[in-house]
């Protein structure tokens, strides 16, 4: 390995340690605030709130992510791009707040729920706050600088935390689900811009952006089908089903997608800047991709594997008994999710490779998909939708790798070995975990919790150790660096 290979390695490595490490950090604050905050509101304010975040989910593929990605991207940089593109952010994120107070009342008449009108337009203030969390953010990232990122990020999530704590105890229901978000926004804002020293003067000039706006332009279309791909299952269900049978699912929902939610994006935001500086070296490239796809799914597959075994005490433990209708959602979901991860996990590489336009085409075939298996389910009801991602996942993610996989330099027996050592051993697991479960006496959910988890632990560490020592070896050589021995 050169110098110079050396020296992005341990950059890499420093970057997913505080950008991992941070969201590990920042995720225990916000679960610790959002459980505390789930036993206190309804799953009436969980629904009616589920019916607001389409539209903001929406909106959002247009907010200039895209655009600011393009300096991430980029092979080099000056001040007028960063001008134009903090430019772009402001227009299009003035736009959106100003198009989302003029539509609130339609959408309240569309899901027949009065109250989201008022919902939506309190919420037309984070489009405020995002030109300044965007660009920062994406200038940081550029420079692999992780470190600022995360502290911008706990605080963040510290203001989020203790704002929804404040409005859940003070009996704001569904409101809480409002302000918490704003303050986080707000906060994190506040803090990147302040960490990246970087607030320059907008410019609305935008001669010379062809190739900004071009990539932007490609991540949007992409960004504009995945939001229609993962956000139809509440657009129909919303119309089809009570807000409490929403708010079951859209919570079961959330409890299954943690994982590749909450803690692969930040991998991602890792990977990309990562990717780009070997997007000239294709094995280098390649073997990149391969190893991140093996590590990465090593840590996701016992997650889902375990939570589908264990669905009933870890909601009883988490949510309370009240949310025990979800436990049969739950166990199908599980399964789901490990298509929906290896499936945002190529879009990082592509982009990397300069190919926003094939990462939009996977897009599109996705929506395509997943709009006709939510269709369809939605007429069995919640348990409909749940089964809509079991089998339409799949589906999208087998045509994303087919289109992926050329471009990124991987041939499928190559896959197929990077996800075999998490795969087996994490489906050996979940064999051990049944079984043992069945001999267990009657006990309350947290030891029940509790002996599954250490049964599953043990289990798939020994099934590792025996059958996967190298692939166990790699994971441990990223998060504790050994040095090789000297002789004496």
């Amino acid at each position: 390995m050169s110098d110079s290979d050396e020296a992005l390695s341990s950059r890499v490595r420093r970057a997913v340690f505080w950008r991992s490490g941070s969201q590990i950090v920042a995720q225990i604050v916000m679960w610790g605030s959002t459980l505390a905050v789930i036993r206190i509101l309804n799953p009436q304010d969980y629904g009616l709130f589920a019916m607001t975040q389409v539209v903001l989910v929406l909106f959002n593929f247009l907010n200039g992510y895209g655009f600011a990605s393009a300096l991430i991207q980029a092979e080099s940089l000056d001040q007028n791009r960063i001008r134009q593109a903090f430019g772009m952010l402001i227009l299009l994120n003035g736009a959106l707040a100003i198009l989302q107070l003029v539509t609130a009342a339609l959408v309240a008449a569309y899901y027949r729920q009065p109250e989201i009108a008022s919902l939506l337009r309190v919420q037309a203030l984070l489009y405020l706050a995002t030109p300044f969390i965007a660009l920062p953010d994406a200038l940081l990232s550029r420079a692999l600088d992780f470190r600022n990122q995360a502290k911008a990020n706990l605080a963040a999530a510290l203001a989020g935390a203790l704002a929804a704590l404040g409005c859940a105890l003070a009996g704001m229901g569904v409101w809480t689900l409002v302000f918490a978000p704003i303050a986080l926004f707000y906060t994190r804002a506040i803090c990147l811009t302040l960490a990246s020293r970087v607030l320059v003067r907008p410019s609305f000039d935008f001669r010379g952006a062809g190739a900004m706006f071009g990539f932007g332009g490609a991540l949007l279309v992409s960004n504009l089908f995945w939001t229609i791909q993962n956000q139809a299952d509440i657009v129909i269900g919303g119309r089809m089903l009570d807000p409490h049978a929403l708010g079951l699912y859209a919570e079961a929902l959330f409890l299954t997608q943690i994982f590749v939610n909450k803690f692969v994006p930040p991998l991602n935001e890792v990977a990309f800047p990562a990717y780009s500086r070997l997007q000239n070296d294709d094995a280098g490239f390649a073997w990149s991709f391969l190893k991140a796809i093996r590590i990465i799914m090593l840590a996701a597959l016992p997650i889902y594997f375990g939570l589908a075994v264990s669905a009933e005490p870890a909601v009883l433990v988490l949510f309370g008994h009240k949310w025990a209708e979800i436990v049969p959602l739950v166990r199908i979901l599980a399964f789901a999710m490990p298509f929906m991860t290896l499936h945002v996990l190529l879009a990082p590489a592509l982009n990397a490779k300069g190919q926003p336009g094939l990462t939009a085409r996977i897009s599109i075939i996705g929506a395509i998909v997943m709009v006709a298996a939510f269709l369809i389910g939605a007429r069995f009801g919640a348990a409909g939708l749940a089964w809509a991602w079991l089998i339409g996942f799949p589906v999208t993610t087998l045509a994303a790798c087919v289109v992926a996989l050329p471009v990124i330099g991987a041939r499928w027996r190559d896959l197929g070995d990077a996800l075999a050592p998490g795969l087996l051993a994490a489906g050996a697991m979940a064999l051990i975990v049944r079984a043992g479960d069945s001999l267990l006496p009657a006990l309350p959910p947290l030891p029940h919790l509790l002996v599954l988890m250490a049964v599953g632990g043990v289990s798939y560490a020994a099934l590792l150790y025996l059958f996967a020592r190298t692939t166990l070896d790699e994971l441990l050589r990223l998060v504790i660096r050994r040095q090789p021995a000297t002789a004496h």
